[in-house]
């Protein structure tokens, strides 16, 4: 076999060989392209959306698929600070609708530029992605060496002016925006917490500094994310490692952890935040679930009493508050019926893909019902043409 190939090589004339070579170059060419042009298709996309009419969102979602609905109720974490054959997997095969950075993404202002042009090209789905990171501040902040990290909440609550809580958050927007990071997982408006993430231990202070960031994010054209409902402040166990149970009642936590929310949710436009809900027991609102599991919690405190309009996200999935107790087949479903719009699963491939399918499935076989999905897809949609809004 190797001598006829040898020998059949031998005999393709010169004049061949470069139209081969030529063709090669095209591809090539073309392929390069590609690249370029992805932000310029990323802009006609954006112009499109912008164009539709708040309405319009039930036409959006006429038109997708059970899979596309399912990929938009789904953020993940990814790994590499370019799209790769994995990345490209998970967004053709599974339409996912948001990703969230770290630092193992981001290199410096420019490459994440370009990863977020990207990222949308290769989506190529019929809104925008999602883009989000942590940048709450102080310890918890994403590629300091290349963006400048504000102050730590509690710092900026020591300080006592409420209005410097709008100046750091519409700065850090910027920076965001500025980078292609639609979406911060901040301020964080839990009360008291044991480390620097809190403004204050009083809860009227706490809702006062939450209330001027918020008009900080809104103002600079991103969104932000009210975390963790209905508060983590009396957890004295990282939800990382296992669950930790509130033992207050439930009047308590009305007085206290859940002003902050309460006051976001009546003051500013539910379409231009999220809520994430923490994997916290609270046995005054729910005895058996966390929180993110919890219909108690998201759909009868969170929606009904408060009257919380917007896109709720469970916290990491992956946490082992929830991955040591439930399989992530297991864990989508029960946080869907339990109100959860948008998953988070930030580092595990193998959990992401379980987590899709667990619903896909569920949904099949009548556990879910597809108005059920079309209810998140809706708010989802709904916040994502606000999106397309801020930036014409």
């Amino acid at each position: 076999m190797g001598n006829f190939c040898y020998n059949a090589f031998k005999t393709i004339k010169a004049g061949v060989l470069m139209k081969l070579i030529l063709s090669l170059l095209t591809i090539l060419i073309a392929a390069l392209c590609c690249g370029c042009n992805a932000n310029a298709s990323n802009e006609v996309k954006a112009e499109n959306l912008a164009a539709m009419k708040p309405d319009s969102v039930d036409e959006i979602l006429k038109d997708m698929s059970l899979t596309e609905k399912i990929g938009q109720m789904l953020m993940i974490g990814v790994y590499g600070n370019a799209v790769n054959d994995d990345i490209r997997f998970l967004l053709a095969k599974y339409h996912i609708g948001g990703i969230i950075f770290f630092d193992r993404n981001m290199d410096s202002k420019a490459q994440v530029r370009n990863f977020v042009e990207h990222l949308n090209f290769v989506a190529d789905e019929k809104v925008p992605l999602f883009i989000a990171l942590d940048e709450e501040g102080g310890m918890v902040s994403r590629m300091k060496h290349d963006l400048p990290a504000p102050p730590s909440q509690e710092e900026i609550g020591y300080g006592g002016n409420p209005a410097d809580a709008f100046t750091y958050a519409n700065l850090t927007a910027q920076n965001l925006k500025d980078i292609g990071v639609n979406l911060n997982f901040a301020p964080v408006a839990d009360v008291g917490t044991q480390d620097t993430r809190s403004f204050s231990n009083d809860a009227k202070t706490v809702a006062e500094f939450v209330s001027n960031a918020a008009k900080g994010y809104e103002d600079a054209g991103i969104f932000y994310c009210l975390k963790h409902f209905p508060g983590i402040g009396r957890g004295r166990v990282d939800s990382h490692q296992e669950v930790s149970t509130i033992d207050a009642s439930k009047e308590f936590i009305a007085s206290t952890d859940l002003l902050p929310f309460k006051k976001i949710i009546q003051e500013q436009n539910n379409s231009k935040f999220m809520i994430m809900v923490s994997h916290l027991k609270y046995s005054a609102l729910d005895a058996e679930n966390s929180a993110t599991l919890s219909p108690a919690i998201i759909t009868d405190l969170l929606r009904n009493e408060l009257g919380f309009t917007g896109v709720v996200i469970t916290d990491d999935l992956d946490m082992g508050a929830i991955s040591n107790h439930l399989n992530a087949s297991e864990v989508g479903v029960l946080s869907v019926q339990a109100g959860a719009d948008i998953l988070l699963s930030c580092h595990e491939y193998d959990s992401q893909q379980k987590i899709y399918l667990g619903i896909l499935n569920a949904v099949e076989s009548g556990e879910i019902s597809q108005e059920r999905i079309d209810e998140s897809v809706r708010r989802i949609l709904k916040m994502k043409l606000e999106l397309t809004k801020q930036n014409k």
